[in-house]
């Protein structure tokens, strides 16, 4: 293998497709998963990002991520932002949209790497089933990583998973009134 032969690197580099869990009430789970699709960009694998709850949000990092050749994104919710307590229709039928994304993008065999972003809050609001994704998981390809984003994942998923990492707050600017900072946040 050449270093150039970016082909071989992505088939080595991902072998056996892992399923990532980043939650908890800490700040960094997307950071995190971000982190690991520049990672793979530079190593020529591609990369396909799926927001749930995200909708036209201007969300920095989606604008610099997606001038990289091989990073995509999908966005999907409302420019609102979910209650929990009342959650509507329209909000379930984005997550719908994302949840059908996701199973296309994944079985497609075209990306090492699909990143599920606020799967885990959209189970835990009821907006899609935890069944639904446990299926998305038994189903993918096994050369395909899998990261699954959000606080509240739920324990079946986390049985499931390879990796899990939780984000446990300990101090945070927004207990002091300092809210999200462009740029930094978000």
């Amino acid at each position: 293998m050449s270093l150039g032969d970016t082909s071989a690197v992505n088939r080595e580099a991902t072998g056996k497709g892992l399923v990532e869990i980043f939650t908890g009430d800490g700040k960094g789970k997307t950071s995190a998963a971000l982190g690991v699709a520049l990672r793979a960009s530079g190593h020529g694998l591609k990369v396909f990002i799926i927001c749930f709850m995200k909708g036209g949000f201007p969300y920095g990092e989606r604008k610099a991520l997606s001038q990289l050749p091989n990073i995509k994104f999908a966005n999907f919710g409302l420019e609102s932002f979910v209650d929990p307590n009342n959650v509507t229709e329209a909000e379930k039928e984005e997550a719908r949209k994302a949840l059908r994304m996701a199973k296309e993008v994944i079985s497609s065999n075209e990306y090492d790497i699909v990143i599920l972003d606020e799967i885990n809050v959209a189970t835990a609001w009821n907006l899609i089933t935890t069944n639904e994704v446990i299926k998305l998981i038994k189903e993918k390809p096994k050369n395909v990583d899998l990261i699954l984003t959000g606080r509240y994942a739920d324990d079946k998923l986390i049985e499931l998973a390879d990796l899990v990492t939780n984000m446990t707050k300990v101090k945070h600017p927004y207990d002091k009134g300092t809210l999200a900072r462009k740029g930094i946040d978000y």
